[in-house]
């Protein structure tokens, strides 16, 4: 069964690419950019992998990203995630991106935007992987923050597959951008936020409301309003569900006590991310393989869940359909 799901063509939709950023890659940027870090070692930077809650980790996350200075860097930093996403089975990725935390450092939005771009047109040469980029804007900022940076980004926006909203949740809802997400609306690109992650179910509504969303990242916490479900299950609006980042940041304290069965006995749409696989645990595989030691599914769940992903990703309709066709002959 592990082989069968190494095997399986595998779409990644919720995957922030600064949270792939390894302990090694890190110590490597660092010295690269001459950029001092808190720890002496490796281990020691795994060590701080100990999150108590999404607030604990978003400040190792942030400070670990200092390390990216230029477009190579950024190159680099996906490179060496599509390699390892590659080898285990993912055939897609919807890389997100966080400009405004490069940009408060200095860091133009060139050097993101150029280096993804080569990286990702590297994996499909390389590997025949597919690719779409997210912009994301962070929620602790303020709203005109990421109206700028929405604006900053015009000559970039043919490459923009969406726009989502993501960092801390508490205290920050959905209706603080609505003025962003209705630009973007205007400017025709796709829209996807992070709701329902450790804010509460109201958080997904009102991004569905609000902000005009086609996918909600996480969405778990669902389960808190019947009539939230039933609107789910009649839009057949997809969650990107990331269990294992869920253990590690607390929403659930272990993964058989994740409310995934229930979510999708519900007959909600779901697919199985990653999130930051560098701090959570692994990457999409990984993540296959907790659910199937927790819940013990056979492999018509799997290629459900796998096909789901493949249902909603950005991609062309040509790459759907082969993806389809791939899956269904497992």
């Amino acid at each position: 069964m592990k082989t069968w799901l190494r095997e399986l063509p595998k779409v990644e939709l919720h995957l922030h690419i600064e949270g792939s950023l390894e302990p090694e890659l890190m110590f490597a940027l660092a010295a690269r950019n001459n950029v001092s870090l808190p720890y002496a070692t490796v281990d020691e930077v795994r060590a701080a992998y100990d999150f108590s809650d999404l607030q604990s980790f978003l400040d190792l996350y942030y400070q670990g990203m200092r390390v990216l200075r230029t477009e190579q860097d950024f190159h680099d930093l996906a490179m060496a995630y599509f390699e390892r996403a590659q080898a285990e089975g993912v055939v897609h990725v919807e890389l997100s991106f966080d400009p405004q935390a490069h940009l408060s450092r200095g860091v133009e939005l060139a050097a993101p935007f150029e280096g993804l771009r080569r990286a990702m047109r590297d994996a499909e040469r390389r590997w025949g992987m597919t690719t779409a980029l997210i912009m994301s804007f962070l929620r602790d900022r303020d709203a005109l923050d990421a109206m700028d940076v929405l604006e900053k980004a015009a000559p970039y926006y043919e490459l923009i597959d969406a726009v989502g909203l993501d960092s801390a949740e508490m205290g920050n809802p959905p209706a603080k951008f609505e003025a962003v997400f209705e630009r973007a609306k205007a400017l025709g690109i796709p829209r996807v936020a992070h709701a329902g992650e450790e804010g509460p179910a109201a958080y997904i509504s009102e991004a569905l409301d609000v902000l005009d969303i086609c996918r909600v990242d996480h969405g778990v916490a669902c389960l808190q309003d019947a009539a939230l479900v039933e609107r789910l299950r009649a839009s057949q609006i997809p969650l990107t569900v990331c269990p294992l980042s869920n253990v590690r940041l607390k929403v659930v304290e272990q993964m058989t006590d994740h409310p995934l069965p229930q979510i999708i006995e519900q007959g909600l749409k779901v697919t199985l991310n990653s999130d930051d696989p560098a701090y959570f645990g692994g990457g999409v595989l990984d993540n296959y393989l907790a659910c199937l030691e927790a819940f013990d599914w056979d492999q018509a769940m799997f290629k459900q869940l796998a096909g789901n992903a493949i249902d909603v990703a950005f991609m062309p309709e040509s790459r759907r359909s082969e993806l389809h066709k791939r899956l269904a002959a497992c």
